[in-house]
């Protein structure tokens, strides 16, 4: 394939989402030799055209509209259109995030063009692309070809391994789409800012309660063993349903989609739309006194007992074995 790819960055404030390096990834693939072109929206991107060119971006269009000043789903998806007007690529791709999922389809209801979402796999063939992709929340993967002069498609994150790419040529080019002022009725005015650190979705190690755990106050020992992991405690939908955890800390289809190199899963039964958010874990240690819990069955490993005596278990044998290493 030799037609133009154009990929769009999620952004906040400037700060380049994770996910779009996943976007940027299947862009190259499908761009072949043709060129990858990023689009970014509104000029508190405009620093991130060195990052793109070092993940094989060609060319850098930015956007600059007062409407752009932050996020909004109306005015970005109207940018996407405009910028395929412009730029008549063969192919939109998106990071499958929410907002990425949201402007994309935003973008296609305007273009009458075809669009599929969460993408693990995305080909060129004669007269359109073969995708796989997650449906029923990743639960089941999906094959497909979709058809259309243009099409646009998000991929799932973490659905592509990062792989080595020669830097782009770096070109950067500015347009300034014509926007409505009533585009800015659905634009972010404020957030509530997380504690600086890990999160979630960056943890290398990540220590899961569920309804085993039992309590609010219960929840100490995983905190303690997360500290000591270098990582951070996520919890099953159960857990904020009753009020022992924010939302925030919740991994699954309805919360965070994690991937770190270790997911050690406690007291959780492992419901699919927990699953379809732990899925992509490395490793997943299952700790439950269930040995049919649909966690523990696909788990990597798994220690059937009480978690209240396993978890303070394993903190102290770490411990114990750091102590042994700083003794002369």
């Amino acid at each position: 394939m030799t037609e133009a790819v154009l990929v769009v960055v999620e952004h906040d404030r400037g700060n380049l989402a994770g996910a779009t390096r996943d976007a940027v990834a299947a862009g190259r693939q499908l761009a072949g030799d043709g060129d990858l072109v990023a689009l970014t929206v509104g000029a508190k991107a405009d620093g991130l055209a060195d990052d793109l060119r070092d993940l094989g971006v060609d060319v850098t269009q930015q956007a600059h509209h007062d409407v752009l000043a932050d996020y909004g789903p109306e005015a970005w998806g109207e940018v996407v259109a405009q910028a395929v007007a412009l730029l008549q690529p063969a192919v939109v791709v998106g990071p499958g995030t929410e907002r990425g999922n949201e402007v994309l389809a935003q973008a296609a209801a305007r273009l009458d063009a075809p669009m599929v979402a969460n993408c693990t796999a995305v080909g060129s063939v004669d007269g359109g692309h073969e995708v796989t992709r997650q449906r029923w929340g990743g639960s089941l993967l999906e094959e497909a070809r979709v058809t259309g002069a243009m099409v646009l498609m998000t991929i799932a994150p973490h659905a592509l391994d990062a792989i080595a790419t020669t830097p782009g040529r770096g070109e950067i080019r500015v347009f300034e789409p014509t926007l409505d002022p009533q585009m800015a009725r659905s634009v972010v005015r404020d957030r509530v800012e997380r504690a600086a650190g890990l999160t979630l979705a960056t943890a290398p190690v990540v220590v899961g309660g569920g309804r085993g755990v039992g309590s609010a106050d219960a929840f100490a020992p995983l905190e303690e063993l997360a500290a000591l992991l270098g990582g951070v405690v996520g919890c099953s939908r159960v857990v904020t349903n009753n009020g022992w955890r924010s939302h925030t800390d919740q991994v699954g289809q309805t919360g965070t989609r994690i991937a770190p190199t270790v997911y050690l899963a406690c007291g959780i039964s492992g419901a699919i739309q927990h699953w379809v958010g732990a899925m992509t874990a490395k490793h997943i240690i299952a700790v439950n006194t269930d040995a049919d819990a649909n966690m523990v069955t696909k788990a990597d490993y798994a220690v059937i007992g009480d978690l209240h005596e396993i978890v303070p278990a394993i903190s102290a044998e770490i411990r114990r074995r750091r102590e042994e290493v700083r003794r002369p």
